[in-house]
C-alpha cells in the first residue's frame, strides 16, 4: 500500500467516525489556535510600540536628575534615567540643569549633538470662541522640541529661540483646535486666540499650526473632544506654571551619525563635573533606542512565557491523538490480522496508523491555525494595534502539529504492527 493510498485510508476513517475525530483534534486546535493567537498579539503589540516610540525619535537621548544612590548601570550604557520618582529628596532650584550647563553641553560636543529639547507642562483648559471650543494641553517648548519629537508643521513656523528669551505669548496649535475653532477656508496665522484654564484667561497669537497624531495607547474619546498639546514658548510656559528657570529634565536629539549610545556616557561625564559638589544629585542619561530595545525584550520574554503555557494543550492534545489511536487499533484488530496473513510487512502496517495519526494533527493544525489568526485580528482590532501575523509561526505550528502526529501516533502504530495475525484475526 502507497503512501496516497494511506492518506485515501486515513480520511475514510474520519469520515466514519467524524464525531470522534473532532474531540480528538480538539486539543490540538486550542493549542495551535491559542499560540498563534498570542504571537499574533504580542508582534502586533511590539510592532505598535516600536512605532509609537520612533516617532519620539531613536537618536534621542533623555537626561534627568537623580539622586545618588540610585546609579545603577542602565541598559542605555548610563545609570538607567530612573529620574528621583522613588527618593525621598526634594529637588531645590539650585539642584537643577541650568541653561549655561545646557550651552555648554553643546558647545562641548558641537559635531556630535543636533539640538536640546525643553519643555514644561503649564496645565490643560480650552480654547474657546463662542459657542466653538477645543480641548488643550498648555505645553512649554523651545526650538529643539520640533524635531526630538518630529513635529510636523503644516502652515506657519515653530517656537524660535526669540520666542523663548523674549517670553512671547504666541502658540502653535494643532489642526483639530483650528479646524474646531475657525473651521475651513480662515487662515488662523496671526490670530488671537483666547485660552480657558481653571483660574484665568489666557490671551495667545497664532504662529503655525501642526498635524496632531494620535496614538493606539491614548483614548476613544470623541473626535471633538479629543485634547491636543498647544504649544507656547518654553519661558512662557515656566511663568505661567511659577517654576524656576532651570530644568530637571531635558531631551538631546544627536547629529547623524553619531554614536547615541556613546553619547549617553559623554553626557554624564559632562554633568558630573557640575554636579560633583552636590551631595543628593546627579544626571543620569538614557537613550531612547535601548529603551526602546529593552521594551521590545521584555515584551518577547512575555509572549514566550504566555505562549509556552499556551503549548502545554499541544500536549494535551497529543495524548488523545494517542488514545484514539489505541482505540482505532483495537477496532481494527481483525482488518490487521487478515492484512498480515495477505503479506502486509510490519512497516506498511506501522506507516498506516502513522499516516493516519499525522492526517488527525494537520487538520487540527490547520483549523487552529485559522482560529489563532481570526482571535489573533479580533484582539487586536479591539486593542485598537494592526493585526501581524507571523508566517514563520504559522510554519511552525503545521510542522509541530505533523510532528506530534508521528510522535503520539508511533506507539499505537507499533503496536498495530507487532500483532500476531492468527491472534487477530481470531479477535472479537
Amino acid at each position: 500500500m502507497n503512501l496516497l493510498e494511506n492518506i485515501s485510508l486515513a480520511f475514510a476513517s474520519l469520515r466514519a467516525g467524524k464525531m470522534r475525530a473532532l474531540l480528538t483534534m480538539l486539543g490540538i486546535i486550542i493549542g495551535v489556535g491559542s499560540v498563534i493567537a498570542i504571537v499574533t498579539l504580542g508582534d502586533s503589540l511590539t510592532g505598535s510600540l516600536t512605532s509609537s516610540m520612533s516617532t519620539f525619535g531613536v537618536n534621542n537621548i533623555m537626561v534627568n536628575i537623580q539622586e545618588r544612590g540610585n546609579e545603577s548601570d542602565g541598559p542605555g550604557g548610563g545609570r538607567g534615567g530612573g529620574g528621583t520618582g522613588g527618593g525621598s529628596a526634594v529637588i531645590q532650584e539650585s539642584d537643577q540643569i541650568t541653561m549655561e550647563m545646557i550651552e555648554g553641553l553643546m558647545q562641548t560636543y558641537p559635531d556630535e549633538l543636533a539640538a536640546v529639547s525643553l519643555t514644561q507642562n503649564a496645565g490643560t483648559g480650552q480654547i474657546q470662541d463662542g459657542r466653538l471650543y477645543a480641548n488643550i494641553s498648555i505645553a512649554g517648548a523651545n526650538n529643539g522640541y520640533k524635531d526630538a519629537n518630529n513635529i510636523e508643521l503644516l502652515d506657519g513656523r515653530f517656537i524660535s529661540d526669540i520666542d523663548v528669551r523674549a517670553g512671547r505669548n504666541v502658540a502653535v496649535i494643532s489642526d483639530r483646535a483650528r479646524a474646531a475653532i475657525f473651521g475651513s477656508g480662515v487662515d488662523p496665522l496671526e490670530q488671537e486666540i483666547r485660552v480657558y484654564t481653571a483660574d484665568q484667561i489666557l490671551t495667545y497669537l497664532v504662529i503655525g499650526v501642526y498635524k496632531y497624531e494620535a496614538t493606539a495607547f491614548f483614548g476613544t474619546a470623541a473626535s471633538e473632544d479629543v485634547r491636543t498639546d498647544l504649544y507656547i514658548p518654553v519661558t512662557t510656559a515656566k511663568r505661567l506654571a511659577g517654576t524656576g528657570e532651570s530644568y530637571q529634565n531635558l531631551t538631546v536629539t544627536t547629529a547623524p551619525g553619531a554614536d547615541a549610545r556613546a553619547m549617553v556616557r559623554s553626557i554624564e561625564s559632562y554633568f558630573d563635573r557640575h554636579y560633583q559638589n552636590n551631595t543628593r544629585f546627579t544626571v543620569s542619561a538614557m537613550s531612547m533606542e535601548s529603551m526602546l530595545g529593552t521594551m521590545t525584550t521584555m515584551l518577547s520574554t512575555v509572549q514566550i512565557a504566555i505562549g509556552a503555557i499556551a503549548a502545554i494543550s499541544l500536549l494535551v492534545g497529543g495524548i488523545g491523538v494517542m488514545n484514539i489511536m489505541l482505540v482505532s487499533v483495537t477496532e481494527r484488530t481483525r482488518e490487521i490480522g487478515t492484512r498480515k496473513a495477505l503479506g502486509a510487512r510490519n512497516s506498511a502496517i506501522r506507516l498506516q496508523f502513522v499516516v493516519e495519526s499525522m492526517i488527525i494533527c494537520l487538520i487540527g493544525g490547520i483549523i487552529g491555525i485559522l482560529l489563532g489568526l481570526g482571535m489573533g485580528a479580533g484582539g487586536s482590532m479591539l486593542l485598537g494595534f494592526p493585526a501581524e501575523a507571523s508566517i514563520t509561526i504559522i510554519l511552525i505550528a503545521v510542522a509541530f502539529s505533523m510532528l506530534i502526529g508521528v510522535f503520539f501516533g508511533y506507539y499505537p502504530a507499533n503496536k498495530a504492527s507487532k500483532l500476531d495475525p492468527i491472534e487477530a484475526l481470531r479477535y472479537e
